[in-house]
């Protein structure tokens, strides 16, 4: 079993963000995240940045906690922070770190520790050195648990983890952006031994074969990316479409053979842990999408097949948002 922060998790952890930011009612979401706990879901992904600083999943967090108090010590939480209030801009000052990390642990309010807390991005205007120090404080202090990094290259981790060692990366990973294994991420982190937790394993929905024709595309980021343009959709829609096959072929669904493809790659080729972590506003997703599913080595080489074929077209992200990437 995977572990992160000296705690284990499941194989398939839990992304908070739709939850607190596409207006789902709090009992309905309340329902998604206690079928995370009895699935074996326990590795949880949240943000400051989810939601509005007066609604966002660190809120959604003290109303879950608060109703099932026994869950906190099974969960393992990993809290994105430190950007400018109200905003995705990155700000690793010392003062707006410490302003984050005294807000969410305001709003949790006891409930719950932060295990991990996770500059959103990397801040151009503070070195991750600096950050680094900064955020090594707090663990002394005992606020935090661990320091997590988002969206970084090889580089900045290895100095990242010369200052303190870094307890998770989070990238992006799927069969759509299989990026950190052809980057040198995934073999930095395996080499200094931190886990990475793959964002978006679904390739922001593409990947469960859903998606049949543009107006199927759901109401949220997803359609201002540039492989979700009317000219790339058949082309990048088509990979999903083709899992969809072969999963019907094992008798699963296509989001689980597109996690168990990013699960598969823990230990395998000299590589570490990953930790895939999917987001939905279903518990009866929640607790399909944590269903263990093992590939044969044939299923991963046909899958690694299927993902250079179809290997999608236009960015990951528009224009003005990767600003502030470090890949």
């Amino acid at each position: 079993m995977p572990q992160l922060v000296g705690r284990e998790v499941g194989k398939v952890g839990y992304g908070l963000i739709g939850l607190t930011t596409r207006g789902l009612p709090q009992k309905k979401a309340i329902e998604c995240l206690r079928a995370a706990i009895t699935s074996g879901a326990t590795f949880w992904n949240a943000g400051e940045i989810y939601g509005t600083p007066e609604s966002n999943s660190l809120h959604l967090l003290h109303a879950y906690f608060t109703k099932y108090p026994e869950d906190a010590s099974k969960v393992t939480l990993s809290i994105k922070g430190s950007c400018n209030p109200g905003t995705i801009i990155p700000n690793n000052s010392r003062e707006n770190i410490t302003r984050s990390i005294e807000e969410c642990l305001r709003v949790l309010d006891g409930k719950k520790s932060i295990d991990i807390f996770e500059p959103c991005r990397i801040d151009p205007n503070v070195p991750v050195e600096e950050m680094m120090g900064y955020l090594k404080e707090w663990v002394e202090k005992g606020a935090i648990g661990g320091i997590g990094l988002s969206e970084v290259n090889k580089d900045t981790i290895r100095k990242a983890h010369a200052v303190h060692p870094v307890a998770a990366v989070e990238v992006e990973m799927s069969l759509w952006c299989p990026n950190p294994l052809e980057n040198g991420v995934a073999k930095t982190c395996a080499e200094l031994g931190i886990p990475i937790v793959a964002y978006s394993p679904l390739g922001r929905g593409f990947l469960t074969g859903k998606f049949k024709k543009p107006d199927d595309l759901p109401q949220s980021f997803v359609r201002i990316i540039p492989r979700a343009a009317p000219e790339n959709f058949e082309h990048n829609a088509r990979l999903g479409w083709e899992i969809e096959k072969l999963a019907e072929k094992k008798g699963v669904q296509a989001s689980q053979m597109a996690l168990a493809w990013i699960a598969a790659h823990s230990g395998r080729n000299g590589l570490g842990i990953f930790i895939p972590i999917p987001g939905t506003n279903d518990p009866g997703r929640v607790k399909e999408n944590s269903t263990d599913v093992e590939l044969t080595d044939e299923d991963v080489k046909t899958l690694d097949e299927l993902r250079k074929t179809y290997a999608p077209i236009g960015d990951r992200y528009p224009p003005g948002s990767v600003e502030f990437t470090d890949l």
